[in-house]
């Protein structure tokens, strides 16, 4: 084990608060494993070791941060969201097999997929946007993060007015996907993309309302004006 990791653990297991440890379980169906550390501390420590590491080749770093995803604790995978996005300014195309990687192997809630997908992969499409389509590949994985992922890896950049086609385009391959997990992902991807774009999501979910599950429906009429989401919900079918 390299001592980095070592510290890290050590720091981890010193700083976990009783509190956040008793009701952290209470977010999640699956059972997870976490040492109970709040998300502020777990960000410090994060930061504490980049200043420390970021000076090593990106290859050791990517090792460093495999071993932190091995041991399946939340609090260590942030803390590997938080490393690879530091890195995005040295990003490669050879790069994506990596975060596939992780993502298919690793991720394991919804905390730590969407800690990892929202900005390393959402920076990382934004570099290298002609692998958008990657993401529609994704939606038919049979790992439902990976399924979650094609959604929630473009949160930011829909947020931003970006990739709506694509969004859409991921939207209708994930429509009537079976999982809660994916279907809220992608509920959220259309609420995100409807922030500069409300015209064409609220006519994609009124399009796509006799299919599209209420949760995915709901998240995606969030942030429209009162008589939009009413329109959205009423009951024609």
């Amino acid at each position: 084990m390299d001592p980095v990791i070592a510290r890290i653990r050590k720091e981890l297991k010193n700083s976990a608060d009783p509190a956040t440890r008793k009701t952290f379980q209470r977010f999640f169906k699956e059972e997870i494993q976490y040492y109970g550390v709040k998300v502020p501390t777990v960000s410090k420590i994060a930061r504490k070791y980049w200043k420390e590491i970021k000076v090593r080749d990106k290859k050791e770093i990517f090792s460093l941060c495999e071993e932190l995803f091995r041991s399946n604790y939340c609090e260590e995978a942030f803390i590997v969201s938080s490393w690879a996005h530091l890195l995005a300014t040295r990003y490669e195309k050879k790069d994506l097999p990596v975060f596939r990687h992780w993502i298919d192997s690793y991720i394991t809630n919804w905390a730590t997929c969407d800690s990892f997908c929202n900005h390393t992969m959402g920076s990382f499409i934004e570099k290298y946007p002609e692998y958008l389509d990657e993401l529609k590949h994704w939606t038919q994985s049979n790992n439902r993060w990976m399924r979650r992922a094609a959604a929630v890896s473009l949160i930011i950049p829909a947020k931003q007015g970006k990739y709506l086609d694509t969004a859409l385009e991921i939207a209708d391959l994930l429509l009537t996907d079976r999982d809660d997990m994916v279907r809220k992902g992608y509920g959220w991807l259309l609420k995100e993309a409807s922030r500069k774009h409300r015209k064409e999501v609220f006519d994609y979910v009124l399009r796509n309302k006799k299919s599209m599950p209420r949760t995915a429906l709901r998240y995606a009429i969030e942030l429209m004006p009162e008589d939009l989401r009413e329109e959205a919900m009423k009951k024609n079918w």
